[in-house]
């Protein structure tokens, strides 16, 4: 009786022990953390959203890590190839998923095999406000864009990147709202999608606030809608969903994602570096200058994912009745 109840003590020592070690070596591991340069990769082309995001971030990760990073761009299947390169990575936080809202619109619409199980969400960083963009000479304002839509159902046509993209979400989203009878025709590449709107084939696109400026300044396209509680500061005449009556306020997301296996203590590491990179002067000055900055970006790891998992209960909804 004694040698069995040693045994039992003797083993419950021996857990203890080896869970203090596991604890242990979990510890030093995030303190080491990084112990080699990060990889980036960027779910979209150069010269992009996310992409510019990516690259804002470099530079200052770089310097709340004292480490270097590699940025790689993986545009192929929307951004897939990037998340599942994250996934079959080594779970030691150094290859870091950067995305938008695609990854979980692509999954929505079954064209992604990665799903919300492979990734750890770190944080999201930049909500972008979506905005329905015309040409202004053939509508200057939603007013003249709306009347026309009711009065020619079925005949106003939408264009956009691809059928699982954020601006097809919006599309949807808005269409389901309005209760609107209007098309969407999906393009290749955004720049064909702007040159259907400013030549006159298609009646508009949704896209966001920041990648619109230069159109704007040049009259050739003007966003007449966003997707907001609040008209935006710097365009206060352009009217918002939400005056309208809908509930519709969801933009384009961009996030950092690891590998589900990464430790949560790394998690937690990579993830105060970047609010330390959110909340300095340099990040909220590059949000300010390309219009990011009207609505809050940053949520943690456990509320984007709460958020992801919405917004994909949401597009898988509004795909299935599309």
């Amino acid at each position: 009786m004694f040698m069995k109840h040693s045994l039992v003590a003797a083993s419950s020592l021996g857990l203890a022990l080896m869970w203090s070690a596991s604890a242990t070596v979990a510890s030093d591991t995030a303190e080491a953390y990084p112990s080699k340069p990060l990889q980036f990769l960027v779910a979209a082309g150069a010269g992009g959203g996310t992409d510019n995001f990516a690259r804002t971030v470099k530079p200052m990760l770089e310097k709340v890590l004292d480490t270097r990073v590699t940025v790689v761009n993986l545009p192929s299947a929307s951004g897939a190839i990037a998340h599942q390169r994250t996934a079959n990575s080594d779970p030691d936080g150094h290859t870091l998923d950067f995305s938008s809202s695609t990854l979980v619109t692509s999954l929505a619409a079954g064209q992604n095999p990665t799903g919300l199980d492979q990734l750890t969400p770190v944080a999201r960083m930049q909500s972008d406000v979506m905005t329905l963009i015309v040409d202004p000479k053939k509508y200057p304002d939603f007013e003249a864009f709306l009347k026309h839509a009711k009065e020619n159902p079925g005949k106003v046509i939408i264009g956009g990147t691809h059928a699982a993209s954020p601006d097809r979400m919006a599309f949807l989203a808005f269409r389901d709202a309005s209760g609107l009878d209007i098309n969407f025709i999906p393009y290749d590449e955004e720049g064909s999608v702007s040159a259907n709107v400013m030549g006159g084939n298609i009646d508009g696109m949704f896209g966001e606030i920041s990648s619109t400026l230069s159109y704007m300044e040049s009259g050739e396209m003007m966003p007449i809608l966003v997707f907001a509680e609040e008209r935006l500061g710097n365009f206060p005449d352009i009217p918002t969903t939400v005056e309208h009556g809908w509930d519709l306020t969801d933009g384009n997301e961009r996030g950092v994602f690891v590998n589900a296996d990464t430790p949560d203590d790394i998690v937690a590491k990579i993830e105060s570096s970047l609010k330390e990179v959110y909340n300095s002067d340099a990040y909220q000055n590059y949000e300010e200058k390309v219009n990011l900055h009207y609505r809050e970006g940053w949520l943690g790891s456990d509320a984007y994912r709460q958020k992801l998992e919405q917004n994909y209960e949401l597009y898988k909804r509004l795909l299935e009745e599309s």
